[in-house]
């Protein structure tokens, strides 16, 4: 039996690749870790995107912020592979939170990688999930695997910190790749997050629960792909990839004011009567572009984002409707 490690099982990401790995593979255990002991919203949400059966599924009370305790796991169940897709993933509250968003991206990643290599031998497949947000201004904004990076959040800086650690050991020969994935979104995003953000007061605004939605900017132009494709980029490159650095992202250009569009006009409202800028929502060092070039993975592995952008909001707008009433 293959045992495969999920770091951040428990976000959108994990639970799509829990379904793809579900889907694609027998004869598994995944393993993940969790501090807590209620894992039944998981497997609801896991439910909604898979009818697999998921029994082969442990969750481990580990905290991989403690170094004895990532090891203790490690050295004993030695997983063929492991995803590490932890960490705090909100850039704006890493800004204002004393460094703990940087030192635990830190301090997850090294404690999983001196781990592995605290035993003679052994050394695991590893997937890190590394950010667009370590790329700088460029003329065009638009984003491939050897365009400049410059971190200007210390959630940006320690994504740069932890791929610039896969490159090294992926150059000395081991078998470690890095993701770096463009916005990617799903129905099991949170509301702080843009998207979810835009369809719950905009459904607050048809239920007259608001008057106004507030936004830094409506011509930032991002690309935004369906996180369901972007786990199957991760699936690719992790067990067929031959590179130590791949971008994923649909490679599409869309306004935050496309967005707007389809949710009021899916709840036939007139955005233009109840949408308001104000620039000081925007974060320092917010690029005005950020388009991901993904020929490599697509020429590679034949990966391409399969759900368009529209049909991407529609997707969130029904699942958050449904769930609202």
């Amino acid at each position: 039996m293959k045992n495969i490690f999920i770091t951040g099982i428990t976000g959108q990401d994990g639970l799509f690749l829990t379904s793809k790995i579900l889907d694609s593979e027998e004869n598994i255990k995944i393993f993940a870790n969790s501090r807590s002991n209620n894992h039944s919203i998981f497997f609801n949400k896991l439910a909604t995107i898979s009818n697999n059966n998921f029994s082969n599924i442990e969750f481990l009370n580990i905290d991989l912020d403690n170094y004895k305790q990532a090891e203790s796991f490690l050295t004993d169940i030695k997983p063929e592979i492991i995803y590490n897709l932890s960490g705090p993933s909100s850039v704006y509250k890493s800004i204002s939170d004393n460094g703990y968003t940087y030192k635990k991206i830190i301090n997850i990643f090294e404690n999983i990688i001196n781990s592995t290599l605290s035993v003679n031998g052994y050394f695991p497949s590893i997937f890190q999930s590394s950010s667009s947000e370590m790329f700088g201004e460029n003329n065009n904004g638009e984003f491939n695997e050897d365009s400049s990076l410059l971190p200007l959040t210390p959630y940006a800086e320690a994504k740069y910190k932890n791929h610039l650690k896969v490159l090294e050991l992926s150059n000395k020969g081991l078998n470690i790749k890095s993701g770096i994935m463009f916005n990617h979104e799903s129905e099991f995003r949170t509301n702080e997050y843009l998207i979810m953000k835009i369809i719950n007061s905009t459904i607050n605004i048809k239920n007259k629960k608001e008057k106004k939605l507030t936004l830094g900017s409506l011509n930032q132009v991002r690309d935004w792909t369906f996180a369901g494709d972007v786990t199957d980029a991760i699936y690719k490159i992790t067990n067929l990839g031959s590179s130590d650095s791949y971008v994923i992202g649909a490679g599409r250009s869309n306004e935050i004011k496309d967005i707007v569009k389809i949710v009021f006009a899916y709840f036939n409202l007139d955005w233009e009567e109840f949408v308001e800028e104000d620039n000081k929502l925007l974060r320092d060092g917010s690029l005005k572009k950020v388009i991901a070039n993904p020929q490599k993975i697509t020429k590679e592995l034949g990966w391409e984002a399969k759900l368009s952008f529209e049909d991407l909001i529609l997707r969130c707008i029904e699942k958050k409707y449904t769930a609202k009433g």
